[in-house]
């Protein structure tokens, strides 16, 4: 038995195919034909349909869930297939909506799908959210996922979430308006984001596929125990996993002593500090040398636009351009003429490189950011590269080597 009561009203009598695809379930102990009718009649809205959303969406089509939104703009990339296991080869460049949307159709045609195909924002979430009884959060960054806490905390839904990290995953409920009164949201676990660059993402730290399969298929396990009420769901309590020990550890969660509750939406990439750059975001890259250059980053075609290029960059010997990735990174691909210093060297002692001017980059500019960070702190006259190496090789050599 379940402390709380079914999320979902039980739903129309099953059709004959409802019947005999559910019939698995029907033979559970107090799951049966309720149970089967509450998952017919509910509405779920899926964040992303990365590494988490694939098995989530999966694993809530095939158990029967009425209706399911998507939410993504989002395209499919090669590199997504190595744990993205709804998409397909045949989807490379597709709108991940539409892709998830489709397999869906083929596993279960009776499923209803949404496709949200938009950046979820403060402008338009708690108007997509309010269409559906809980959320699931597969998102990878931390702006979205605050935010999404509180549209769902606004609208007093149970709110899924999920994370992973090389080989290691997290998953629990947050609810702030649980009818056993546990008050819990993301903020009792995160009171406040990490500094940017601090957490790296699956894009810079890799990710064991079979990681997502393992977090994702609990994330929806405990969407199907809220609709229908069955067991104990994870609210005050977070289950962690170590694939490579192979075990899984509970950590208890509890309401943070002063927390208020959240009655309003706000700028999200400024709490997180995630700020978008100008278009003069190196107004005189020239000027690094001089000081007083307000901003942290350089796109790809300011580089190669001539107002500092890759040849003076490292003429006579001065590595001017920095690689931080690491070793087989660099090796893979890396720009001509840049000086590969790791970023972990870097941050040890990053007044050894000097004064600059530097460019760093790394994979998709998040380390690079930190890096330039260190080395401004330490005195010198640093950017980062917007978007890495990859918004470089698009720029550059756009058949070129991806990982």
């Amino acid at each position: 038995m379940s402390t709380l009561p079914p999320l979902v009203d039980l739903g129309a009598e099953l059709t004959p195919e409802q019947v005999a695809r559910g019939s698995r379930h029907l033979m559970l102990p107090g799951f049966g034909l309720s149970g089967q009718r509450r998952l017919a009649a509910a509405k779920v809205l899926v964040i992303g349909a990365g590494g988490l959303g694939s098995p989530v969406l999966q694993y809530l089509a095939a158990a029967g869930v009425g209706t399911i939104g998507i939410v993504d703009f989002d395209t499919v990339d090669f590199s997504n297939l190595q744990r993205q296991v709804i998409h397909r080869t045949a989807s490379i460049g597709e709108l991940k909506t539409a892709s998830a949307a489709r397999a869906i159709a083929e596993l279960n045609p009776l499923v209803a799908v949404v496709e949200h195909a938009v950046r979820l924002d403060t402008g338009n979430a708690v108007q997509i959210f309010s269409g559906y009884d809980l959320v699931v959060d597969g998102s990878d960054n931390f702006a979205t996922r605050y935010l999404a806490n509180d549209a769902a905390a606004i609208l007093g839904m149970p709110y899924v979430w999920g994370s992973v990290f090389r080989f290691d995953g997290q998953v629990t409920v947050f609810w702030e308006s649980a009818p056993d009164g546990r008050s819990l949201d993301y903020r009792d676990l995160h009171p406040v984001p990490p500094a940017p660059g601090e957490v790296l993402s699956c894009d810079e730290a890799g990710v064991l596929g079979a990681v997502c399969a393992s977090i994702g298929s609990m994330m929806a396990t405990e969407a199907i125990k809220l609709i229908t009420g069955i067991g104990e769901p994870l609210l005050g309590r977070i289950q962690v996993l170590d694939a490579l020990a192979g075990g899984w550890r509970e950590v208890r969660l509890s309401r943070r002593a002063g927390r208020m509750p959240v009655t309003e939406l706000i700028d999200y990439e400024l709490f997180c500090g995630v700020r978008p750059v100008s278009g003069e975001a190196a107004a005189s890259v020239g000027a690094l040398g001089g000081g007083g250059h307000g901003d942290l980053e350089i796109s790809a075609e300011e580089l190669c636009a001539g107002e500092i290029s890759v040849a003076e960059l490292s003429a006579g010997g001065k590595p001017s351009l920095i690689d931080v990735r690491e070793p087989f990174e660099h090796e893979l691909v890396h720009i001509d003429g840049a000086r590969f210093v790791p970023l972990a060297q870097l941050l040890d002692d990053p007044a050894a490189l000097g004064e600059g001017p530097f460019v760093v980059y790394c994979k998709t500019g998040i380390r690079s950011q930190r890096a330039a960070e260190a080395l401004r702190a330490a005195g010198a006259d640093a950017v980062s590269l917007r978007g890495g190496i990859q918004a470089w090789l698009d720029l550059t050599d756009p058949g070129g080597m991806r990982y």
